[in-house]
């Protein structure tokens, strides 16, 4: 046989694997929103044993999440950066997507500001301000962001993963995988890599089987919301505030990022229902690095994103990448503000813009995690933080649209850089196959 034809028939293979790839997501995709629809149907029948029977399954989902998302990142990031030394590709990656993440994030902080401005949610009055205080979490309130910063820095390299303090995780992978960047290249740093490299892939086994029952914990979370709002525990109290809030988010998850997309020359609506089992599955466990396993597996399986890419950008990005948390900290800490008496003048406004972005970076995704460092930052100023407990019975709806907008962010940086560097991460893949070494081995 010819090589034209060896080719053209390899070709054929390829086209029908990816014909019965997207075929078997399309059903997928329909199963999930089945589970979803199904899920909440159930969820606001109310029945109790169906109740409870749900918030087992969802605590389940939740931590088998949990117990993926933190080995995931560590390898993710350790086998990236180990190849930092031989990959020129793997610095700009990286610029790329940090790149995009400032954008998308002043984006989300700007949004923010500019409903804030327009909207202009009032005062609160004192008597209300002062029944909060008795909800904000105590042993938070004397927490300064100086304390927050200095806690990411771990003193014991099991601690961090045995609390799943994910920067403190992220900070010892990026060591490691630096160190074994610039180290000797010896037969020892090649078998430990080979170890890593084989862990990282029993992980990814472990994704996959975790995948082929996800629509069973998506009908848990979709019952289990339904649930709570039928019981009125998710409820609406600060009117033009939470309307500031998830007014903001909807226009960054619906639009913004959606331009971001068409700009770069992708399309929006197949990357969302590619990423969409990631988009559900945070909207419901509320933590970002929580759903990494997943974003992970729809990023490489479904939008076909280089693993070079998908591995590397997505674990940082489930760190630095917080559009929902920056417009939360920036509104909810003007609002307090306010309240306190504290003038908003436009520079005043404006820097915390630039505030909010930076400590959004720093926030870890995990649930509640942008609430806690909110109430931290405003502490540290003196802000009336009893506001923070008339927050907190209604930040679950908020928490989890921002987890999902960040998720969401996640893969729109992911496919954006993706697709910026297709040409060369192709053209360098095609290198090594027709290289001596790769035919011999």
């Amino acid at each position: 046989m010819s090589n034209e034809s060896r080719d053209g028939v390899q070709e054929q293979a390829r086209e029908a694997i990816r014909s019965n790839r997207n075929r078997h997501q399309g059903r997928q995709f329909i199963l999930w929103i089945g589970a979803l629809i199904l899920g909440a149907i159930l969820g606001w029948l109310g029945i109790p044993v169906l109740n409870q029977l749900f918030d087992f399954i969802a605590t389940v989902f939740t931590r088998l999440f949990q117990f993926i998302a933190i080995p995931t990142i560590a390898l993710a990031v350790i086998t990236t950066l180990s190849a930092l030394g031989a990959k020129k590709e793997t610095g700009r990656i990286f610029a790329h997507a940090v790149t995009y993440t400032l954008l998308t994030t002043i984006c989300a902080a700007a949004i923010g500001l500019a409903l804030y401005i327009w909207i202009a949610p009032g005062n609160l009055p004192m008597e209300l301000i002062s029944s909060g205080v008795s909800s904000v979490p105590q042993k938070l309130e004397s927490v300064t962001y100086y304390d927050h910063f200095l806690s990411v820095i771990p003193n014991n390299i099991l601690q961090p993963f045995l609390s799943g303090n994910v920067l403190s995780v992220m900070l010892i992978a990026a060591a490691v995988g630096l160190a074994l960047a610039f180290m000797p290249k010896t037969e020892n740093r090649a078998v430990l890599l080979k170890g890593l490299l084989g862990l990282q892939e029993v992980l990814f086994a472990l994704i996959r089987a975790l995948l082929w029952i996800l629509p069973l914990g998506i009908l848990a979370f979709s019952a289990q919301l339904a649930a709570q709002i039928e019981a009125g525990i998710i409820v609406s109290a600060l009117g033009k505030y939470t309307l500031v809030i998830l007014g903001g988010n909807l226009i960054q998850f619906f639009i913004v990022l959606p331009i971001f997309l068409a700009i770069r020359g992708l399309n929006p609506l197949y990357v969302f229902r590619k990423m969409a089992p990631a988009i559900a599955v945070a909207l419901f466990t509320k933590s970002s690095a929580g759903t990494l396993p997943v974003t992970l597996a729809s990023a490489e399986q479904r939008l076909n994103v280089h693993p070079q890419v998908s591995r590397f950008v997505l674990p940082i990005c489930t760190t630095i990448n917080m559009n929902g948390c920056a417009a939360f900290i920036l509104v909810t800490s003007l609002f307090l503000m306010q309240n306190g008496g504290t003038e908003l003048t436009m520079g005043t406004m404006i820097a915390w813009l630039f505030i909010a972005v930076l400590a959004a970076i720093g926030n870890a995704g995990v649930p509640m995690g942008c609430y806690f460092l909110t109430l931290s930052l405003m502490s540290s100023i003196g802000a009336p933080i009893g506001i923070m407990g008339i927050i907190l019975p209604i930040y679950t709806i908020i928490d989890m649209v921002e987890t999902a907008e960040n998720v969401w962010s996640d893969a729109a940086v992911c496919a954006m850089t993706d697709h910026d560097l297709a040409h060369t991460l192709d053209a360098e893949a095609k290198r090594k196959a027709s290289s001596p070494v790769t035919k011999i081995f």
